[in-house]
C-alpha cells in the first residue's frame, strides 16, 4: 500500500474534487447567452443552469427562476442534471471507501481487505470523474455547435468563450482531481 501521506493527499484531492462537483451542479452558469438589442439599454444576459435560469439586465438587476418542469430543459441540460448528480453520488461512495480503506483508520484490520477497499475507492473516483467529463464535454459541444448555428438572429450571441472556458477550466480541475485520485488509489 502507499504511504500514509500519499493517501491523505489523495483523499484531500478527491474531497476537493467532490466539493467542486457540487458547486458545478449548483451554479446557474452552464450556458450563458447575450441578447443585445439596438441599444445597450435593452441588453440582457441569460444564464441557464441545471436547476434554474437567471436573467441579468443591463442595469445590473438579476432575476432567477427555478425550472417548472424538467421537460422545459434542453436535452443536454437534462442529461447533465442526471449525470452530475450521479457523479456526486458515486464520488461520495468513493470518499467513504477511501476513508475506510485508508492506513490512518482502523475500520478494517485485514490489510488485504483494506487494499481492496482502497482500489474500489479509486474505481469509484474514476467513474465519477468520467461522468463529469461526459457531462461537461456534451455541454461544451452544444455551446460550440450553437455558436456556429446560422439560425441565431443578429441580436443573439451565445457567449461561447464564457461558457466553454467555464466548462473547460473550472470543471476540468474537478474531474482531474477525481480521476487523479482514482488513479492513485488504483495504483496502490
Amino acid at each position: 500500500m502507499a504511504s500514509l501521506g500519499l493517501q491523505i493527499l489523495g483523499i484531500t484531492l478527491a474531497f476537493v474534487g467532490w466539493l467542486v462537483d457540487i458547486i458545478t451542479c449548483v451554479l446557474p452558469m452552464w450556458r450563458v447567452t447575450a441578447f443585445i438589442g439596438n441599444n445597450i439599454v435593452t441588453a440582457q444576459i441569460i444564464w441557464e443552469g441545471l436547476w434554474m435560469a437567471c436573467v441579468v439586465q443591463s442595469t445590473g438587476q438579476m432575476q432567477c427562476k427555478v425550472y417548472d418542469s424538467m421537460l422545459a430543459l434542453p436535452q443536454d441540460l437534462q442529461a447533465a442534471r442526471a449525470l452530475v448528480v450521479l457523479s456526486i453520488l458515486v464520488s461520495v461512495f468513493g470518499v467513504l471507501l477511501a476513508v475506510v480503506g485508508g492506513k490512518c483508520t482502523t475500520c478494517i484490520s485485514n490489510e488485504t481487505a483494506k487494499a481492496k477497499v482502497a482500489i474500489s475507492a479509486g474505481v469509484f473516483f474514476i467513474i465519477g470523474g468520467l461522468l463529469c467529463l461526459t457531462t461537461v464535454s456534451w455541454s461544451a459541444h452544444t455551446i460550440i455547435r450553437d455558436f456556429y448555428n446560422p439560425l441565431f438572429s443578429d441580436g443573439i450571441f451565445p457567449l461561447n468563450s464564457v461558457g466553454t472556458m467555464y466548462c473547460i477550466i473550472i470543471k476540468k480541475k474537478e474531474r482531474m482531481t477525481l480521476m487523479i485520485w482514482g488513479l492513485i488509489r488504483k495504483s496502490i
